[in-house]
């Protein structure tokens, strides 16, 4: 047999989360470092997880009635100039081309750092009449944005999303659209990835620029930081004017459509890391997990092991279930400690003894918990042991969102909660501007969003003690 390889230790959470992070990313082999700084590279098992997750957004956005197009990967700078409050909130991070070959360009390209200026280019040349609306469309790509400090996943220069564009005839139809797509997200983190999320709507310091309305779903990490895990924008009008689109109305009134963009990126796959990842890797919900099932042979040297295994994992894939077989010459324990590393939800071993009694052994990486299962049940009792990791998982995530969010009346309340335990704040704010930013400035802690489930936690502002309506979350974000 050949010597086992080493299985790489990572840095534990409780020590220094950020290197355990990072430590999670590279060993369990979901990214590498590239020759430029902030540009990551995908590796297989990474974009494999990035594959999942767009297999099941892209499915619901056609059920939907969404389009995939592909627009271009160039903004013309007099283009992106021509909505004024949309390019300052992006100037800081675009990057430019202004050579081709040896040739000076006679106007710089911006690399798009998004697309709605494209796509509004392209709609003044095709929406003329009440008949072409409603304008349903997606693109799948990646994106360039200059940031200056880059970590994996969650501040990459380049990165790869999903962006929704859409015009609709009127306000109405764009609003329900924008909050229709921001609940897609929702049931795509919830659902799919067991990362329960608080659902509201950003004040108007943290909207998309250019935005009328910008909708927000937040996840809260082990850490109790907050990651914005998917946005949905409401535009009015205005990208329209500016871009001098019109449509004729039934009753033959020149008309400006109304347009929403909406987007969703492998950021979420750094929270699915934060929100599920343990001391000993990476750990995956079942339904976006690229391997669901690991079968490993014990005793693999012995007649009948390896033959029986096999048998069983194709007896799983003909069942629909993602399962590998490993039947390396490592060791047993070597394939634990590699497939706990890469978070595959469920492990399969299966040893001469076992054989003997007609069963196998399933362990959970969500606890680690035994089921001895019998050979002739298995495809019937897989799905079930995977619902429960899933359940489970996003339990406990609910849990620890439950458990660290806590209620402030006054602004030195928040900032006791925050150096003290961290986590989520809900208090009262008036509205203002001023008492925003001086929450940030006095606890350390940005709106994440208006809860659409809101509670009147007292008449007041917790800043300024002002009278209040409005209930909002806080807290420290990635």
């Amino acid at each position: 047999m050949a010597k086992d390889k080493q299985v790489n230790q990572i840095t534990d959470m409780e020590v220094d989360f950020a290197q355990w992070f990072t430590d999670v990313c590279t060993k369990a082999e979901l990214v590498d470092y590239s020759g430029v700084k902030g540009l990551f590279i995908l590796r297989p098992y990474g974009y494999a997880i990035w594959e999942n997750i767009m297999n099941y957004l892209d499915r619901r956005f056609k059920e939907l009635g969404h389009t995939n197009v592909s627009m271009p990967l160039l903004i013309p700078e007099s283009l992106l100039q021509k909505e004024k409050d949309h390019v300052e909130g992006f100037a800081p991070e675009c990057a430019w081309v202004t050579h081709g070959g040896e040739e000076e360009l006679s106007e710089k390209l911006c690399i798009r750092p998004t697309s709605e200026t494209l796509f509004c280019d392209h709609w003044s040349h095709i929406v003329h009449s009440w008949r072409d609306l409603p304008c349903l469309y997606n693109q799948w790509c990646s994106v360039l944005r200059w940031e200056k400090t880059t970590r994996p996943f969650l501040r990459g220069r380049e990165f790869l999303w999903q962006e929704g564009h859409t015009l609709h005839a009127t306000a109405e139809e764009a609003i329900k659209e924008t909050e229709q797509m921001l609940e897609v997200y929702a049931d795509c983190l919830e659902n799919f990835m067991a990362m329960p999320v608080v659902r509201g709507r950003k004040t108007d310091k943290e909207k998309f620029a250019g935005a009328e309305a910008t909708y927000t779903v937040e996840c809260m990490m082990h850490d109790k930081k907050a990651l914005q895990s998917g946005t949905s924008h409401y535009f009015g009008d205005g990208f329209a004017k500016a871009f001098e689109i019109a449509y004729m109305d039934k009753d033959n009134q020149l008309k400006a459509p109304h347009e929403t963009s909406w987007g969703f990126s492998t950021r979420v796959i750094g929270g699915l890391i934060m929100t599920h990842g343990d001391n000993s890797g990476l750990v995956l919900p079942p339904r976006v997990a690229p391997i669901q099932v690991v079968v490993i042979p014990i005793a693999s040297h012995k007649p009948g092991v390896l033959e029986k295994a096999e048998e069983i994992t194709n007896r799983l894939k003909a069942a629909g279930i993602r399962v590998k077989c490993d039947v390396s010459d490592n060791s047993p324990g070597w394939k634990f400690a590699e497939y706990e590393m890469k978070g595959v939800p469920l492990r399969i071993e299966l040893g001469p003894k076992d054989i003997e009694k007609g069963v196998c052994v399933a362990v959970s990486r969500a606890d680690r918990s035994k089921t001895e299962v019998s050979l002739d049940g298995l495809e019937a009792a897989v799905p079930g042991l995977l619902d429960d990791i899933h359940n489970a998982l996003y339990e406990k995530a609910a849990k620890n969102l439950r458990e660290n969010t806590f209620d402030a009346k006054t602004l030195d309340e928040a900032k006791g909660i925050i150096e003290e335990k961290g986590g989520f704040i809900r208090a009262m704010w008036c509205g203002d501007l001023e008492c925003e930013m001086k929450m940030k400035d006095a606890a350390g802690v940005s709106s994440r969003c208006i809860p659409y489930d809101q509670e009147k936690l007292s008449d007041t502002c917790a800043v300024c003690g002002k009278p209040a309506d409005k209930m909002v979350i806080w807290g420290v974000a990635y």
